[in-house]
């Protein structure tokens, strides 16, 4: 596959493929209590393994991450990706500060959620998600998804949340 990320938009966001610039608001990001439920990168070196994952990650499977840009700022990320080391295709986000508490996570999940049930069709879709991270969860119910403890986590500290895969 060689498909970029492609560009998608509501009337108030734009999900966008990633550039250069996006990379020091995501450190800044990664080094916050906002990543506290995340694997955080151990250096900038590991930092730009996983950055360049989101991007490569069109290229070789066919999804992966979007900027999510609000007014001309970035304001955190949506993607549909599977990593070798995830049992099933996720739904995952992230908001950076000052972005939350307005509907951005939600508006740009459920535009990815759409263009993953129309474009990539995945025969799973799951958000694997820390059992602390209370917003995310909510957000995760509030796209639809479900509780699905018989699932197999991504980390022990995970829940996984299942999404209906056909629209």
């Amino acid at each position: 596959m060689t498909r970029p990320a492609p560009t998608l938009q509501t009337d108030r966001l734009i999900l966008r493929p990633h550039v250069m610039d996006d990379m020091e608001p995501f450190w800044t990001f990664y080094q916050s209590p906002r990543a506290r439920y995340m694997d955080q990168p151990r250096n900038r070196t590991h930092f730009w393994y996983g950055f360049a994952s989101e991007v490569g990650s069109w290229a070789l499977m066919g999804m992966g991450g979007w900027a999510i840009e609000v007014d001309g700022r970035i304001a955190g990320q949506v993607a549909v990706t599977q990593p070798p080391h995830f049992a099933e295709t996720e739904l995952g986000w992230l908001l950076f500060d000052g972005f939350e508490g307005r509907g951005i996570a939600f508006e740009a999940g459920e535009l990815a959620l759409g263009y993953a049930r129309q474009q990539i069709q995945p025969t799973s879709l799951v958000s694997y998600i820390h059992r602390d991270n209370t917003r995310s969860i909510a957000l995760a119910k509030r796209l639809g998804a479900a509780h699905d403890p018989a699932a197999k986590a991504h980390d022990a500290e995970d829940l996984v949340y299942r999404y209906e895969v056909t629209p």
